[in-house]
């Protein structure tokens, strides 16, 4: 009974570890961000997702563990030829996704090697069919065209490619210097270009500015020459009906007109001679019959206007009559 009873308790054990066994190889716990391929009997069967995921024992088993998160190689720095012989150090990083865990695991080998080489491989090409300019200034161009090509080689793998970014482009040290020598003409050029032609629009702005002026200025003289003469014009015509009077009272028999007329013109000459800015001394000769019977003309315009009223105001004013040029009785 004793062997009986142990070799039942043995078996009871051994069934015990069994069951612990075949239910820690069929229950799977699968990460978020991962899937697991299934192999039934060496060969690839289905993909189980992230969460519980259960297998046949002993029939089945888990073959690879593929991350399907987006993730990122770091290409390392090589040496490579431009279209114009100009060598460069040239490093990027690459974006990919798994889509397809079984591609991904069964179509090629070592996946993350093989995306590299492709990557380093394709840069390669890209740099050398533009020239040193253009590849520097162009970096979205090489990174689309090594999107591309990446993208279209990497598809059987069932991986998706999701960016390339170069990281940097280093040329050789004298031909960084000649570029930075080149660079610093070309800003001298502009700036050269850029304060002759600021000079230019300044000698502009100031000759239209003459221009203006010089507009204004003879617009304002046209206008002042234009009121001159206008006033000429008044005046000579003021000047032409007072003679036209004149005139007139001659023909009809009245000397006073034609005394009041030359006095006039006497005392504006007199004038004329007394403030002129080169005279200090002015020696006239003066006939006194002369300028008697000048003022006697005047006179008589005085009384020919004023007539009795010039009279009357001398009476109220007390001033004795005045006599006439007879000496007879005033007037």
């Amino acid at each position: 009974m004793d062997d009986l009873s142990i070799g039942l308790s043995v078996v009871a054990v051994a069934l015990v570890v069994l069951v612990v066994v075949t239910l820690a190889i069929g229950i799977n716990i699968i990460p978020q961000g991962h899937v697991y391929t299934v192999e039934r009997f060496g060969r690839y069967s289905r993909t189980l997702e992230s969460g519980l995921g259960l297998i046949a024992p002993y029939i089945e088993r888990i073959g690879r563990r593929v991350n399907v998160m987006e993730q990122v190689i770091e290409v390392p720095s090589q040496e490579a030829f431009t279209r114009d012989n100009a060598g460069v150090k040239i490093d990027a990083v690459v974006f990919y996704q798994v889509l397809d865990a079984a591609k991904a695991s069964y179509e090629i080998s070592n996946l993350e090697t093989a995306m590299m080489t492709l990557t380093m491989t394709n840069i390669r090409t890209v740099v050398g069919s533009m020239d040193l300019d253009q590849l520097l200034s162009h970096r979205d161009e090489i990174n689309e065209r090594l999107l591309h090509v990446m993208d279209a080689a990497s598809s059987p793998w069932g991986v998706k490619m999701t960016r390339i970014e170069i990281k940097d482009i280093l040329p050789p040290a004298d031909l960084a210097g000649a570029m930075a020598r080149q660079m610093k003409a070309e800003r001298e050029k502009r700036a050269s270009v850029l304060e002759a032609e600021g000079h230019r629009q300044a000698d502009i702005l100031r000759a239209e500015g003459r221009k203006q002026s010089a507009i204004l200025e003879a617009e304002g003289r046209r206008e002042a020459a234009f009121r001159d003469a206008e006033g000429r014009e008044r005046s000579a015509e003021a000047e032409a009906r007072a003679t036209s009077l004149i005139s007139e009272a001659i023909s009809q028999g009245d000397l006073a007109a034609a005394n009041f007329l030359v006095a006039e013109k006497y005392v504006d000459a007199i004038k004329a001679l007394a403030t002129a800015p080169n005279q200090r001394v002015v020696v006239v000769p003066i006939e006194a019959a002369s300028l008697a019977g000048t003022l006697g003309g005047i006179a008589e315009i005085t009384r020919s206007v004023f007539g009795e009223g010039a009279a009357q105001t001398r009476k109220s004013s007390g001033l004795p009559p005045k006599v006439g040029p007879s000496g007879g009785s005033p007037s």
